[in-house]
């Protein structure tokens, strides 16, 4: 079974808020004094963090949850409740997260130490204690704690290399990768295409090193998807240079100058900025060759010019490592969206909407009255009542927040 798992889905949460406490002081002879009930603590984070020591997203396969740890319940003598831990999950560098039902970007994790918060905790609850004011004297409610956040994300790796091996099956990409790292790819011979790339890092001297990827093979409509095209052609999209060995003693027939004109056209239909990137041909089988071939020829068998082509491929990366600068991670934030909205549901049924709006209800126990009042004071202070009124809402209607339902009074 393979070790290399390139696509994977995740599910993250954040750790649920602790719930506020009620609690009045007892002093002496004062058995019921004012609020001192503590606030809950907000739930831990999870955050998606690239780690260099990450090969792949095989962590994720047969276990796809990750949740943070939950806060803790605010107690009396104004005593908050303690944070929930956060948690990073380490995935590979290259690794995109984008939302599983959309396909919506989320992230970009490039390079190591890159860091996206991919499920925020939920705020924690406040005590009593922060509901006194001169008109409450004696709040007998604390807000419930927020749940925390919780999505479904699909991961993508696209290999971080400085150089990619591009070629048709067999066409000796897995040899020339183990002839020249330490990499030990599976061989076989047969036409068809490894099923996983491989990276093997290529050391000159001290100071010169670069990272190979062996790209399993192409074949002729990769770009439209045709086979497993998508997911490989994905892995050359991060790669600094191009090495794109033609097969010079091909079983299909193929010439060398036809294997290239496909392999060019397939890379600039997937990303037409492939092509711009620096490039080498090279005929690869120099030791069984029956194609004619002007270029350079190896072999990675008898070693044929593979000191020559290694030599040109470490020039190119130091070019093109000198004039690039370090990709910058992508992270897309969305600002919350202030106050709410309201939806028609039916004749006799609105829906509002909006974070700040769902937050006043999961917040509250709405089977309290002084709660509830609460409740109301929100509302009216966000505008809902108004904007109802304007949706055409009538006294009797049903009103839905997230779970929560009650009947339309229009204000007096």
């Amino acid at each position: 079974m393979s070790g290399f798992v390139d696509e994977a889905q995740l599910n993250v949460r954040g750790g649920d808020g602790g719930a506020g406490c009620v609690s009045f002081r007892r002093e002496g002879p004062v058995a019921f004094g004012g609020p001192n009930g503590g606030d809950g603590g907000k739930g831990g984070d999870v955050w998606l963090v690239a780690d260099r020591n990450v090969a792949s997203l095989l962590a994720f396969r047969d276990h796809p949850h990750r949740r943070a740890s939950d806060g803790v319940h605010g107690k009396g003598k104004d005593q908050h409740g303690r944070r929930g831990e956060s948690m990073d999950v380490a995935v590979p560098e290259g690794t995109v997260a984008s939302d599983l039902y959309t396909g919506e970007l989320l992230a970009d994790l490039a390079n190591h130490g890159d860091r996206w918060l991919s499920a925020s905790g939920g705020r924690g609850g406040r005590g009593n204690a922060k509901f006194w004011s001169n008109k409450r004297r004696a709040p007998s409610f604390a807000e419930q704690g927020e749940h925390g956040e919780d999505q479904w994300l699909k991961l993508e790796l696209k290999l971080m290399a400085d150089v990619a091996l591009v070629g048709f099956p067999n066409v000796g990409k897995s040899t020339l990768i183990s002839a020249i790292s330490a990499a030990k790819p599976k061989i076989a011979d047969y036409p068809f295409t490894t099923l996983e790339p491989h990276l093997g890092v290529v050391k000159i001297d001290e100071h010169t090193d670069f990272v190979v990827a062996d790209i399993p093979g192409l074949i002729e409509g990769a770009s439209a998807g045709k086979g497993l095209g998508h997911q490989f052609l994905r892995h050359v999209e991060r790669a600094r240079v191009m090495c794109v060995m033609l097969d010079l003693a091909p079983v299909d027939e193929a010439s060398p100058s036809e294997q290239q004109r496909i392999l060019l056209h397939e890379l600039g239909e997937y990303r037409p900025e492939l092509l711009e990137r620096p490039r080498v041909i090279v005929g690869s089988k120099s030791d069984i060759a029956v194609a004619e071939w002007d270029g350079l020829r190896i072999s990675a068998v008898t070693g044929e010019g593979v000191r020559t082509l290694v030599g040109q491929l470490a020039a190119l990366v130091h070019e093109a490592r000198s004039a690039q600068t370090v990709a910058a991670g992508t992270v897309i934030l969305r600002p919350e969206a202030e106050g709410g909205r309201v939806e028609r549901l039916g004749e006799h049924e609105f829906r509002l909407l909006g974070r700040q709006v769902e937050r006043i209800v999961a917040l509250n126990d709405v089977s309290t009255p002084d709660a509830l009042s609460y409740i109301d004071f929100q509302m009216k202070r966000l505008g809902m009542p108004k904007l109802l009124a304007r949706a055409g809402a009538q006294d009797g209607d049903v009103i839905w927040v997230a779970d929560f339902s009650f009947e339309y009074q229009q204000e007096a």
